[in-house]
């Protein structure tokens, strides 16, 4: 049975990497002691996000350089993940009510011959590397010898990825688009999450990844709050990666984008045009271009940025328009053991002129508690895992 919506629209902003605390069982993933939002805050100084803090983010855990106000304008508290990984997939679809309880796999020593000779054969040309790496790293060491002889770049990480990187002027997009499709068909086998086309740019000693990238993630094995929207025909728009991620499986529309400032006008544009449904929006700079690079300064501009932005986002939102802004996983900057994503809590902050802020949401238990409350927010029924937070 439909539900009566609460809402038009609702817009969730995740901030791609930026927890606020290492979980419970982080030691289990390598990551006890990890806070990527507290620690880059420290790193640099303090960080200056009136914008959120006005919300209540300063109440949600210490971080330098943002109060926790007496009066917060919007609800707050964070949300625990609950499914077996700490990447974009499974933080992802947690949120949209499909925890994953069975962890993807991961090749650490780089994919067996059987996987790599089938690719080779299916593409045309051999491959470079295959081992798990820094992406800037592997593309600086290897990336002379791909231009000389053409082969793919091939690597991982700690999370279930097959990365092909290939320079866009000896290798073209729609060649390396086409090797991920090929990829993507032989590992759906193995359960493998994503494969991450990484394209690239410049000279050696000067290599430059693009915003060319793209994935091709597994298909949903499950009902997802964004397929029981498009069935009771609420429009769902992916700005970002968010189409990729789900392998365009409940999007009705899908928005790219070249980096964060980018989503956030093109959000703004479609808030101007769109005029009920779900605006899922992912801005990755935070993780691709500051976390994972171990960027404590940039990371922590690239915040103020995003803060920002959000003073002139929220300006177009009115009582029918709810706004929820959170992270998939952490990804400190500071963290030595490794430079791959961190097992985190992750901050959640709720805003609506209809709604009275100052609310506590406390710990929530899955990250599906935020895809229960956009199901009853946009009113319609969601008999899966999660519990909604709407008052």
């Amino acid at each position: 049975m439909t539900q009566t919506a609460s809402f038009e629209r609702v817009v969730v902003l995740v901030i791609d990497s930026v927890g606020i605390g290492a979980l419970p069982d982080a030691d289990r993933y390598g990551d006890a002691g990890a806070a990527t939002l507290p620690h880059l805050a420290e790193a640099v100084g303090g960080i200056s996000l009136p914008c959120m803090e006005g919300l209540g983010l300063g109440k949600i855990a210490p971080i330098s350089g943002v109060a926790a106000v007496a009066e917060a304008g919007g609800s707050f508290g964070r949300m625990a993940e609950v499914s077996a990984g700490k990447d974009t997939t499974t933080g992802h679809w947690e949120m949209m009510g499909l925890p994953v309880t069975e962890a993807f796999p991961v090749y650490a020593d780089g994919f067996p011959e059987e996987i790599v000779q089938a690719f080779v054969t299916g593409t045309g040309r051999q491959v470079l590397g295959n081992r798990a790496a820094s992406g800037t790293q592997i593309i600086e060491e290897l990336g002379p010898e791909h231009l000389r002889t053409g082969k793919w770049i091939l690597y991982t990480s700690a999370d279930s990825v097959f990365q092909l990187a290939a320079h866009e002027e000896k290798i073209e997009l729609t060649e390396l688009y086409c090797a991920c499709r090929t990829a993507r068909d032989l590992l759906d086998g193995y359960r493998v999450g994503r494969v991450i086309a990484r394209p690239f740019v410049g000279e050696p000693g000067s290599f430059t990844r693009t915003y060319n990238r793209h994935d091709f993630s597994i298909r949903p094995d499950g009902p997802t709050v964004l397929t029981e929207l498009q069935a009771a025909g609420v429009p769902v728009i992916g700005v970002g990666k968010i189409s990729d991620i789900y392998a365009g499986v409940g999007i009705d529309r899908a928005v790219t984008t070249a980096g964060n400032r980018d989503g956030m006008e093109k959000t703004m544009q479609l808030l101007a045009s769109q005029e009920r449904g779900l605006l899922f929006v992912n801005l990755v700079d935070f993780d691709m271009l500051y976390g994972h690079r171990r960027n404590s300064a940039g990371y922590a501009r690239a915040l103020e940025l995003f803060d920002g932005a959000l003073v002139g986002l929220m300006a177009q939102l009115s009582a029918r328009d709810l706004l929820l802004i959170t992270a998939d996983h952490g990804c400190d900057p500071t963290f030595q053991a490794h430079t791959d994503h961190t097992r985190e809590y992750v901050p959640l902050l709720m805003w609506s002129p209809a709604l009275a802020g100052g609310s506590d949401l406390g710990t929530r238990s899955t990250f599906a508690d935020l895809g229960a409350t956009v199901a009853e927010a946009l009113g319609i029924s969601w008999a899966g895992p999660g519990r909604s937070f709407l008052p």
